[in-house]
């Protein structure tokens, strides 16, 4: 696997450590944002092949930050990780424009599943 270019982006710090720490440990390029709008700073500054976006943060919530995310790249591939997932939030991230939805905790294995998935449709679209 090429490294792969991740934006992490969750309000709690000790998970944000933990899981970044494991991703790069399976060979992705990861950032970290411990918030929605870090995340939209960040993502304005680099480009990355897929975000692992929280649903539920302080501030400005995962769909809100996913509008405004795909609105500055309408590309970017979104992953939602949540604690909180029901069919309504699903779908309100679906139409938002996430790919995927996970429920934390979630299989490393899956997760890294998911993004290679979503890299190797981006290197299709090209």
């Amino acid at each position: 696997m090429t490294e792969r270019k991740v934006l992490l982006i969750d309000d709690e710090l000790d998970f944000l450590e933990a899981m970044s720490e494991r991703m790069r440990n399976r060979g992705l390029n990861v950032a970290t944002a411990a918030s929605a709008k870090e995340a939209i700073q960040i993502a304005q500054r680099e480009t990355y092949d897929v975000l692992v976006l929280d649903l539920n943060m302080p501030e400005m919530d995962g769909l809100e930050a996913l509008k405004i995310l795909k609105g500055n790249n309408p590309d970017i591939h979104v992953i939602i990780l949540t604690g909180y997932a029901t069919v309504e939030n699903g779908i309100r991230a679906v139409l938002s424009g996430a790919e995927e939805i996970l429920e934390k905790p979630s299989s490393m294995d899956v997760l890294i599943r998911k993004i290679e998935k979503l890299v190797t449709k981006k290197m299709i679209q090209i």
